[in-house]
């Protein structure tokens, strides 16, 4: 069932001008725009978009109205959604930045591997310069980039054997985003790339289609990839933020004012979504524990580094003093 994010939905505002998405003819019309994501109401990411949505209810006193559609509502498939953003089909979205840097390559740079040092290292990139202009980098694809959100590492789990060296990865087949980049990451370690949507990956477990995956704590646990897929290993592989977006048609029609209300509440939700992904992190790895899982750490983590090394010469080579600047922050 939809989650409204407003004190009152928009059945009772049809009385009112304005209640269809992107229609903001009037400073006095009630705007309400649809936010899809396609994971749970729990999932921290979502919980940010919740508050975002929250904020700008707030402060524009209910004349903004973003109505939350969680667990794959208004589509399953990320890419699919994303290019229902790009053409105003839906008005916002919170996905992964694997399929947003098919829009905008300069955004594989937050998701190179082994590129952030920790958690720390990460964040100040996000909060810099540098993180708003790759924010800002998918406008010339159709959206407005409003926030970046803590997504944590991305770490293999298989139903088949432990994994501590990268020996074990070889022949292994692996759910993997729909990007070049991941597939490519993933194969340069011995595994076999397979492209699936998140919301195939349990049953494709299952039926053994994959032997394993690879996502954040959070998402192991609450997509119960734990139960068919027991032995995870924290390897840290890469740790791309989440990114939340508006499509530019839509955002376009709005007030300057509005547009501004909309960025800085967005902006505003990211330390909220931190302590929150701080939070189910941490309680996701005790759930799958008790669950049965198995967590392991890798032995080699320079054969890890060494055999992905040569994908910076590909993806990152037309960014190099934007690399530069990223590594610098270590």
């Amino acid at each position: 069932m939809k989650k409204i994010i407003s004190f009152m939905v928009c059945l009772s505002l049809m009385t009112l001008t304005g209640c269809d998405s992107g229609d903001a003819d009037s400073s006095n019309d009630v705007i309400v725009l649809k936010l899809a994501d396609t994971l749970t109401e729990s999932y921290p990411a979502t919980a940010g978009a919740a508050e975002f949505a929250r904020l700008v209810d707030e402060r524009s006193d209910g004349r903004i109205q973003i109505v939350l559609y969680t667990g794959g509502q208004l589509g399953g498939d990320e890419q699919a959604v994303i290019e229902q953003v790009q053409f105003a089909g839906i008005d916002m979205a919170r996905v992964n930045i694997s399929p947003m840097a098919e829009f905008s390559p300069v955004l594989n740079l937050l998701q190179m591997p082994f590129v952030f040092s920790d958690t720390e290292h990460m964040h100040a990139v996000i909060d810099s310069e540098i993180g708003e202009q790759l924010l800002n980098s998918v406008e010339n694809s159709g959206f407005v980039g409003l926030a970046l959100y803590e997504a944590g590492t991305r770490n293999i789990y298989n139903s088949v054997r432990p994994v501590t060296s990268i020996d074990d990865l070889q022949g292994l087949k692996l759910r993997i985003p729909q990007n070049q980049l991941m597939i490519d990451m993933i194969e340069a370690l011995g595994a076999v790339a397979t492209p699936l949507s998140i919301s195939e990956v349990y049953s494709a477990l299952q039926t053994g289609m994959v032997d394993g995956a690879e996502n954040n704590l959070p998402s192991y646990e609450q997509m119960s990839h734990y139960e068919v897929a027991p032995y995870i290993t924290l390897d840290a592989h890469t740790a791309p933020p989440e990114i939340l977006i508006f499509s530019k048609i839509v955002n376009d029609k709005l007030s300057e004012e509005d547009q501004e209300l909309i960025k800085q509440a967005a902006q505003d939700s990211v330390i909220y979504q931190r302590q929150v992904f701080e939070e189910t992190e941490a309680a996701s790895m005790a759930t799958v524990i008790a669950g049965g899982s198995e967590v392991y750490e890798i032995t080699d983590r320079e054969a890890f580094e060494a055999a992905v090394a040569p994908l910076y010469e590909v993806y990152a080579a037309d960014y190099l003093d934007i690399l530069e600047e990223i590594q610098a922050m270590k």
